[in-house]
């Protein structure tokens, strides 16, 4: 299975509403690699990292060009990384496809579905139209675009040296300021849209199985890399495409454009990553969804719950299930087939998070009426798909001690200190000095859990 998803252009780091692509087809990457094996599952996200955004931002801070994209990209993978994705099987930059754009360009031209004009190479739309590479394969039948929908949407200058409004631009030349390539076009960089078939058709081929991105991509993006690959291959791009909805901010996209937006970094410093991931997979990929911090820390809660549930796996007692080094047999996991199904069904991660809820509840049922069976199988329901989701990166004592960076928190050594101070206490029979420190480490978001085993802390929820 071949996937390509549209990746970042490295001007500045990502918001919550760039993220969301990530997030969703990780987890589609993830479900792919269990159904058919990891070694079957070719996934490559892009790097954009030539464009006139990133030239223009690098104007403004007075900084090389390169510095800021390989900056850019460092911090893109950061956030990725903080948000539990998975590093995809190729991560291809533009800049490292010049050659393979330039041979691309070159067999439009001589097939006569682009033309050069006034230093600029572009694609000729009217001849795509006129003469499709495939049967019934026209321009516009991604969008389902007609064609003034076509011009009036097209986003580029209608400009002088194009031949139809609808055109758009393949290879454009460089001022000595900008970056550029020598190309029989003369020097000059590429148009943006060029650079995504390129590069998926290097580590794809000319026909692969699933193209996904942001639903903002379809028109012009997506319809444009696909009349390039398909009028220079003479065959079907992607054969399954796949748009996540929009991240909006009362009723508003958010959008840079529109100053509304949260940056990941930003929300990092209040929330977990997995906080953030599992508020992006509680609603259907292609359906819009809301953000606001409330629904931040309705994830955080849950993932307190699940945790906890986790936690209380480990204080179990020694053999609850079963002898030491004897090898258990899974049992049937009915909760987590469910949720598999779900997934299975166009993502619905929503209905898989809903699966995972029924699961712990019947944990809790199972280990209070001491069915050792039933506890296990709903441990490994809500394992797996937590794990197939992307969650569970951190072990339970871990999550707890997660602290917001804002939050005023004391430092582990301190709470060691005051733990063992109240640990002499308690052995001196100073139950009032013991009451003491317990309440000034609650004060302080830090909660002590006494049990057979010694006393362990956590950071409130």
């Amino acid at each position: 299975v071949r996937m390509y998803v549209c990746g970042p252009t490295v001007y500045d780091r990502i918001h919550i509403g760039n993220a969301r692509p990530f997030v969703v087809f990780d987890v589609l990457f993830r479900l792919l690699r269990r159904e058919f094996g990891a070694e079957h599952v070719k996934y490559a996200r892009n790097i954009t990292d030539i464009d006139d955004k990133i030239n223009n931002r690098a104007k403004e801070r007075g900084i090389d060009i390169a510095a800021l994209t390989a900056d850019t990209t460092r911090t893109f993978h950061e956030d990725v990384a903080a948000l539990g994705c998975l590093p995809p099987t190729y991560e291809p930059r533009a800049t490292a496809t010049i050659a393979e754009m330039q041979e691309m360009i070159a067999a439009l031209i001589a097939k006569g579905y682009a033309y050069f004009e006034q230093g600029h190479v572009l694609f000729n739309v009217p001849a795509m139209m006129d003469r499709p590479p495939l049967p019934k394969h026209v321009y516009g039948l991604l969008s389902k675009k007609n064609r003034d929908d076509l011009i009036a949407g097209a986003r580029i200058d209608v400009a002088p040296y194009k031949k139809d409004p609808a055109d758009f631009v393949l290879w454009k030349p460089s001022t000595p300021d900008l970056p550029g390539w020598d190309s029989p076009w003369g020097r000059g960089r590429p148009g943006w849209h060029i650079e995504c078939s390129a590069m998926s058709r290097k580590h794809l081929g000319d026909t692969f199985d699933i193209h996904a991105g942001g639903l903002d991509l379809i028109f012009p993006h997506h319809e444009n890399e696909i009349a390039q690959s398909e009028c220079c291959n003479g065959a079907p791009m992607a054969r399954y495409w796949m748009h996540n909805g929009f991240i909006e901010r009362g009723g508003e996209k958010m959008a840079k454009s529109v100053g509304n937006i949260d940056k990941v970094r930003d929300l990092l410093d209040e929330f977990p990553g997995e906080a953030l991931r599992l508020m992006l997979l509680k609603t259907h990929y292609r359906s819009p969804l809301e953000f606001t911090k409330e629904g931040l820390r309705e994830a955080k809660a849950t993932l307190d719950r699940w945790y906890r549930m986790l936690a209380d796996t480990e204080a179990l007692p020694a053999g609850y299930f079963g002898a030491e080094g004897e090898e258990r047999v899974v049992p049937k996991t009915r909760f987590f087939e469910a949720a598999l199904a779900a997934l299975q069904d166009d993502l619905n991660t929503p209905e898989a998070i809903t699966h995972m809820h029924a699961a712990v509840q019947g944990f809790y049922a199972a280990r209070e009426e001491h069915d050792t069976d039933a506890v296990f199988a709903r441990l490994v329901d809500v394992v797996q798909t937590g794990l197939l989701l992307g969650l569970f990166e951190m072990r339970p004592q871990t999550w707890f001690r997660w602290t917001p960076k804002s939050a005023p928190a004391l430092d582990e050594t301190k709470i060691a200190e005051l733990i063992d101070l109240r640990l002499a206490a308690r052995k001196a029979k100073n139950f009032t000095e013991a009451d003491r420190i317990r309440d000034e480490l609650a004060q302080q978001g830090v909660i002590l859990e006494d049990g057979p085993k010694g006393t362990t802390w956590r950071r409130a929820g």
